[in-house]
């Protein structure tokens, strides 16, 4: 070691400097026989039939942000809590979302254009609670449109179902539409607007470079459902996640919250109609039980026969037998009973007994 030592300090540290330079280009060299070593042997291999090919993504840095979808989400004024966590649900799905504050109900839908201006959103998800009870969902492309409004039905959220599925917050979905989305014309234009307000955009910052969950559109019994499924790696089975719900298609608009309509749909059912039909199917009933009491009144009194004379009023009318009448002058002796003589008898026997005279 001490004559290593010597001969560094006696070499110049040009010399060493060019020691290390030859070094490098040794490696170099190597490295490139190497490099020449194995390309010379994936084409042989890519000539075998059991070739194995591995392909290395770029990575997620390197891609720009171009698709810049933002998508404002708010309600109005009185909604209850099941849709103030279904929109906090859809915030945390959608990592391309904003939030506001909630709108009043005497300002006109077309403030929500000037909302979503200030907030640089070009996609809108709002939710219009009326009478506190019907609960209508807005999606619209603002500014120019189209816009479809949506009665809301059987909302159950994350906090209520449990579900035992899973994904990682701000992953990017897969969005899975029923076949019947591409028969009919307006389907397929709602297709489009939930491709693009539902949909993270590629390279998002707040995004993740993950696809683990599926969003999937279904048509049934003239409605869309809602579903949020996890998918597992292991063999790609399907685990729901949640929030679901269903969209009940009203009308679809040329412009944004407004504009002549594209679409209306003709098996629509608004709620107050159907409260209505209800109550006049149970006041139907009411009104059907009081005339088949009145009717059985009516029966009874059919057949019982009407009596003018009763029977029984003849029944104390028959004569009595006379008995004669015997009238005693004197009063009668008393008369005594067995039982006091006995108990005199035994009242003098104690005395006697006492006395000691028996």
């Amino acid at each position: 070691m001490a004559a290593r030592r010597r001969k560094r300090a006696a070499e110049g540290p040009s010399e060493i400097n060019a020691k290390i330079k030859r070094n490098k280009t040794t490696n170099a060299v190597t490295n490139n026989k190497k490099a020449r070593v194995t390309v010379e042997n994936e084409k042989d291999n890519e000539t075998s039939d059991h070739c194995n090919i591995i392909s290395v993504p770029k990575p997620v840095s390197a891609g720009k942000w171009k698709n810049k979808e933002r998508v404002l989400v708010f309600s109005s004024r009185g909604i209850n809590f099941r849709t103030r966590h279904l929109m906090q649900d859809l915030k945390t799905m959608m990592p391309h979302s904003k939030a506001d504050t909630k709108m009043d109900r005497k300002d006109k839908l077309f403030v929500v254009n000037e909302v979503c201006e200030i907030k640089n959103c070009n996609k809108c998800i709002f939710f219009e609670a009326k009478k506190k009870q019907d609960l209508y969902m807005w999606i619209s492309n603002v500014p120019h449109g189209p816009s479809a409004k949506f009665l809301v039905q059987n909302v159950h959220t994350l906090a209520e179902l449990k579900m035992t599925g899973n994904c990682l917050k701000g992953s990017r979905p897969l969005l899975s539409f029923d076949p019947k989305f591409d028969k009919d014309p307006h389907y397929a234009l709602l297709k489009e607007l939930f491709t693009q307000t539902f949909s993270t955009p590629q390279y998002h910052p707040k995004s993740q470079p993950f696809v683990d969950h599926v969003f999937t559109f279904t048509i049934a019994d003239n409605r869309i459902w809602f579903r949020n499924y996890q998918i597992i790696e292991e063999d790609a089975a399907l685990v729901e996640i949640g929030p679901r719900f269903v969209l009940n298609p009203i009308k679809i608009f040329q412009g944004s919250f407004g504009g002549p309509t594209l679409y209306e749909n003709p098996h629509f059912q608004s709620p107050n109609m159907h409260r209505r039909i209800l109550r006049l199917a149970f006041a139907a009933k009411q009104k059907e039980r009081q005339m088949v009491k009145e009717i059985r009144k009516e029966k009874r009194k059919e057949g019982q026969e009407v009596l003018t004379q009763d029977v029984t009023d003849d029944v104390f009318v028959t004569p009595a037998e006379q008995k004669t009448v015997h009238v005693e002058w004197e009063a009668p002796e008393p008369q005594t009973t067995k039982k006091k003589l006995k108990l005199t008898e035994l009242k003098k026997r104690t005395l006697m007994k006492r006395k000691g005279l028996r």
